[in-house]
């Protein structure tokens, strides 16, 4: 079938389909401030209209949910849980450099402890 707002094929989908179940991990969508707002509000091509996109989503109650959900798929464009593009590098950045510091500073596990305090009961034994 041909849809008249695009050149391309849409191809039907056999069987049965019901549109209006949500799969959960999307289920927040239904509850965002933006929902039914004009794309273009989002997608903005000047810094002015990101600030218009950042007003929707501020007191939105699943601002943290459409961050996450953008960082984790990375969504390069667009304002998402109100932070634009260049936002959203400097939260993934902020966030690698933590999880390498963090396992450059990897806690000590027991074993490694055990292992240490024997070491240096040995070294303060004194040798007859």
């Amino acid at each position: 079938m041909m849809n008249p707002g695009n050149s391309t094929f849409v191809w039907a989908v056999g069987g049965d389909v019901d549109v209006t179940e949500t799969p959960d991990e999307y289920a927040w969508m239904q509850h965002g401030r933006c929902r039914g707002a004009k794309p273009t509000e989002f997608f903005p091509s000047d810094g002015m209209g990101v600030e218009v996109a950042q007003r929707v989503c501020d007191g939105c109650s699943v601002r943290v949910e459409c961050l996450e959900y953008a960082l984790l798929h990375r969504i390069e464009h667009g304002v998402w849980g109100g932070a634009s593009e260049r936002e959203r590098r400097r939260i993934l950045r902020r966030r690698r450099d933590l999880t390498t510091a963090a396992q450059e500073c990897a806690p000590v596990t027991n074993e490694s402890v055990a292992t240490d305090s024997v070491t240096n009961e040995l070294r303060e034994t004194p040798t007859t």
